[in-house]
């Protein structure tokens, strides 16, 4: 049984102590006051609540840490100290519409590296959790990526472009290259669950583009540590930055890149 470093416990209290407002409000999803932030993209006064909590708590163990927020935006710290990373409610949408598949994700970035994520489910009592160079985990079990070296075998998650989000063309060059050569395609709408699924080992791989930092920090830490591997499209070290993100084992992963890889390619000629 793993010892919970003193970052993962902060975290690990904060997603719990948001959890169960967002479980109350899910069963009272229709009293909700909803707004828009954009096309598509909608906030609840749930989202806003679990920020408040998860924030007071961070606030209070660490004070001078920086807070980078979905919904709050970016607060500064002390710049020689990590700062949070938090998405109080990923996977909004699922969330509004009656579906129990979202999570609260929060990371501790230092110098550019994530050291720490969660990703907590609040329907199932789920927390994924890692931390660099110390493995991942859910609960008290370690996480290791599938083993599956076959891509025709392997269940692929992603994201789809939506109404004001997200390039169509790209998407449907890359759809069209990875479908028929894989076991199947799932999009559930939870950017954070998707890695975490993959760290699992319940996916086999992951690329989805568009994503931000918050939906994605803890998760992507959540792979690597796990045993998997987490690249941009070009198969570089760069998935925040260009904010795309192809994720599975070493297998898949190489197979995954090149089959997306080639879809840019041709959509660009």
């Amino acid at each position: 049984m793993p010892a919970h470093s003193a970052l993962i416990t902060i975290m690990d209290k904060a997603a719990r102590k948001a959890a169960p407002r967002l479980r109350r409000d899910f069963n009272e999803v229709s009293q909700l006051q909803v707004s828009r932030k954009g096309p598509s993209d909608f906030v609840s006064n749930a989202d806003r609540a679990a920020e408040r909590t998860i924030v007071e708590i961070l606030r209070q163990a660490r004070p001078d840490w920086g807070l980078v927020l979905e919904e709050g935006g970016e607060i500064e710290g002390d710049p020689s100290r990590p700062r949070w990373i938090v998405d109080p409610l990923d996977g909004t949408s699922n969330f509004l519409h009656g579906i129990p598949h979202f999570a609260i994700t929060i990371a501790a970035e230092q110098d550019g590296q994530i050291i720490s994520g969660l990703v907590y489910q609040p329907m199932t009592d789920e927390s994924f959790w890692a931390e660099a160079g110390r493995g991942a985990w859910i609960q008290n079990q370690r996480l290791r990526v599938s083993a599956r070296k076959e891509l025709g075998d392997s269940l692929i998650a992603t994201g789809v472009p939506f109404r004001g989000h997200g390039d169509f063309d790209q998407f449907d060059s890359i759809l069209q290259a990875v479908a028929p050569n894989v076991a199947g395609i799932r999009r559930f709408g939870s950017a954070a669950l998707d890695l975490a699924w993959v760290a699992a080992g319940r996916y086999d791989g992951y690329w989805e583009a568009g994503l931000n930092l918050w939906d994605v920090a803890a998760g992507i830490l959540l792979v690597r540590e796990a045993g998997g591997f987490v690249s941009d499209y070009r198969g570089g070290d760069r998935p925040l930055e260009r904010r795309e993100i192809i994720a599975s084992n070493s297998a898949i992963q190489t197979r995954l890149h090149k089959l997306i890889g080639g879809a840019l390619r041709s959509a660009a000629k």
